[in-house]
Formats: C-alpha cells, sequence, structure tokens
C-alpha cells in the first residue's frame, strides 16, 4: 500500500527514530509499502521517519538503468560501522523535499550493517551512489535531512519554498 510522504517542514521529520527491538509482520508489511511507496515517488531511498513512522527502517534501490534487475534493500537499525577518509559530491535530493537539489560531500565508500527483513544480519560495503543514498538514508533516522548540510542562507530559502508548496498543495485540497 502506496502511503503519503511527509513534507519539510514537518516536526516528525527532526526525530530520532527508535531502534527495531523484534521483527514483525506489521514492521515486514511497512517496508513492503515503503518499497511501493519509494517506486511510485519515484526515489531511490526512503526512510520509516518520511512516512511518519518514527523506527529505525530504511529502504533502497539504486539500480536505475532499465537493463538491470532492480535490487531493492529492506533494513532495519542500518549502521555505518566504517567509511572511507575519502569523500565524494553528489547533487542530492529528497522525496520530503520535492524538486530542490544542492550538492552534499560524504565519504565515499561505507560499511553498513543492517537485519534484513528475515531478522539475519547483513553486512556490505558501499561506493558510489549506493554509499551516498544509504548515508542520506541513515541521516533521516537521526533525524537530518540533507540541507542540513548547506549553508543557512540556502537552507532558509528551501524551506520556504516548502512551506509554499505545502499551502499550494493543502488549497488543491480543498
Amino acid at each position: 500500500m502506496k502511503r503519503p510522504i511527509l513534507l519539510h517542514p514537518d516536526p516528525r521529520l527532526k526525530k530520532v527514530a527508535a531502534p527495531v527491538p523484534d521483527l514483525s509482520d506489521e514492521l515486514r508489511a511497512l517496508a513492503d509499502d515503503m518499497l511501493e511507496t519509494m517506486y511510485a515517488a519515484p526515489g531511490i531511498g526512503l526512510a520509516a521517519p518520511q512516512v511518519g513512522v518514527l523506527h529505525r527502517l530504511i529502504v533502497l534501490d539504486c539500480v536505475k538503468a532499465e537493463d538491470e534487475d532492480p535490487r531493492p534493500l529492506i533494513m532495519f537499525n542500518p549502521e555505518v560501522v566504517a567509511s572511507s577518509d575519502e569523500t565524494s559530491t553528489y547533487e542530492e535530493g529528497c522525496l520530503s523535499i520535492p524538486e530542490q537539489f544542492a550538492d552534499v560531500t560524504r565519504p565515499s565508500e561505507v560499511t553498513v550493517r543492517w537485519i534484513d527483513r528475515d531478522g539475519n544480519e547483513q553486512q556490505e560495503d558501499m561506493a558510489g551512489l549506493w554509499a551516498t543514498c544509504v548515508q542520506h538514508e541513515i541521516d533521516h533516522l537521526e533525524g537530518k535531512l540533507f540541507i542540513d548540510y548547506l549553508g543557512a542562507m540556502k537552507r532558509q530559502l528551501i524551506t520556504r519554498r516548502m512551506q509554499k508548496l505545502k499551502r499550494e498543495r493543502a488549497r488543491e485540497v480543498t
């Protein structure tokens, strides 16, 4: 089931998400819903706080080529356990901040550990877009948005644009 995505500014996007103590069918269904929501948006990553659920759960799929099979990842309690000193800069966007983009510099390679949907611990080295995406989504679990990496002026400008967008969407509904 597709879920509504919260738009910045929303106080729930600034809260730290709670660890997932045990996997339940309800949480697995949430993960499936999040993948459906992410693909429909369309996006390459989504964190549970973006759909109003304050649990440490992210989904991502950075396969963009038409001729490649999708590679959806569901990560419960993901954490970066190692990161490279080398950095890379990507133009990032966010489903909670639509149509706004900015360059963000992050470690270019990370090692991530998480629990998969079957309850098994997984660990993987990620680079390039995958590394950027997983760090972006884990930031959401800490209440951090990509615009928090920007200077105050640019961040305020994007926030004002988002407030205007939310007002326009609210008028469309009524």
